[in-house]
């Protein structure tokens, strides 16, 4: 019962804001453009609202879904945005009519202030969220790793490859993580936007089968492979590109670092078999050699500084994805971005590759991690 209130509550709420939105962009128009049909208007609006919701439906022939999945997306960040600036901007016309400024003119003037503010956000958005950039991490690890000095780790995180992101942003993934040349590539959850048809579709895997490193290639799942419901084809498909998903699993490449994948969070919830704690995963391990796990959501430091885990990487937050957002994940994880030492432990969250949602990025990048690894040779 309760989460049935929860959920019309929130429901409730989305409704009345859309509402909002539409009331403030039919007086805009209005003054605008009088006589444009407010019919249209709002049933622009509801398709938009419901859009990603809609076209998630099965009943709907495919092309119809894909396309309001995609309207829908990019619905959600002018939502937001729009949310944040039309109270800023009543304010102001009613102040600005007070004072005695014309009705008209004023819900005119605002409403192009508005308009002209999105159109920034979204170009300003879209350029950080096409542009990849490379971020590099330097710390020492005191183990010894087969004689090694040091290792160069690619960490790529959240690409939601899906209707949106696609083939065009692995182009700019591949020849960058070339660059670098890693002896070690990981990725760390959300591969997939939920469904894996259009990976399948638009043949995603031939791209990401190119990524290559002398150590190997790992995944772990994300929240979104679950959402999505195709996780044995997806593992499968994965297998086929010799990239394995740990799912509670671990590996020793080439003899001098151990690779542990645990499933994502969501399986305490989603998978009948549930996912065991990391004290439980690392039971057996040689821990002389340097332990880096994969943990799609940046949770449990303090468990994994205790059973001994040199690096622990993670995906998950974006970062927000999209200011103001930022803010909420800083309070909601004990690190949401970047890196952290607790103990022996380095952390490491990245805000991801890709985007979930609009393709729109504010106060975070798409970006790629670049762990410089060095080993002193045990302590």
């Amino acid at each position: 019962m309760r989460a049935v209130v929860t959920f019309t509550l929130i429901i409730a709420a989305y409704l009345g804001l859309n509402f909002f939105i539409g009331w403030n962009a039919q007086a805009w128009l209005s003054s605008w453009l009088p006589g444009f049909p407010d019919g249209l208007l709002w049933t622009v609006l509801a398709v938009a609202a419901l859009g990603y919701l809609i076209g998630r439906f099965r009943f709907l022939p495919k092309p119809a879904g894909r396309g309001l999945k995609v309207f829908g997306a990019y619905y959600i960040g002018l939502f937001e945005y729009a949310v944040l600036l039309l109270p800023l901007a009543d304010l102001a016309a009613w102040l600005c009519y007070e004072a005695g400024a014309d009705y008209i003119q004023t819900v005119e003037a605002t409403g192009f202030i508005v308009a002209a503010l999105l159109m920034l956000f979204f170009a300003w958005g879209t350029w950080n969220a096409w542009t990849p950039i490379v971020r590099k991490y330097e710390f020492d690890v005191a183990k010894d790793a087969g004689g090694r000095q040091r290792l160069d780790i690619v960490l790529v995180s959240d690409l939601h490859l899906g209707n949106i992101v696609g083939n065009r942003h692995l182009d700019r993934l591949l020849p960058r993580v070339e660059e670098i040349k890693p002896d070690l590539i990981l990725l760390a959850g959300d591969v997939l936007d939920d469904v894996i048809e259009p990976f399948v579709r638009n043949r995603m895997a031939e791209r990401l089968g190119r990524l290559s490193a002398p150590l190997g290639v790992y995944a772990v799942l994300g929240n979104h492979e679950y959402y999505g419901g195709h996780i044995e084809e997806y593992v499968g498909r994965m297998a086929a590109l010799g990239i394995p998903v740990l799912r509670d699993e671990r590996a020793t490449p080439g003899g001098i670092v151990n690779v542990v994948g645990r499933k994502d969070k969501t399986a305490e919830s989603m998978d009948p078999d549930g996912r065991k704690p990391v004290a439980e995963l690392l039971q057996g391990l040689d821990s002389t050699l340097p332990i880096v796990l994969m943990d799609h959501q940046p949770y449990g430091y303090a468990a994994a500084a205790e059973a001994g885990v040199d690096i622990l990487v993670s995906g998950h937050t974006h970062r927000g994805q999209f200011a103001p957002n930022h803010w909420i994940t800083r309070r909601l994880f004990e690190l949401d971005w970047g890196y952290l030492r607790k103990g022996r432990l380095h952390a490491v969250v990245s805000s991801g590759y890709g985007t979930w949602g609009p393709p729109v990025r504010l106060a975070s990048r798409s970006e790629i991690v670049h762990l410089s690894v060095t080993f002193s040779g045990g302590a």
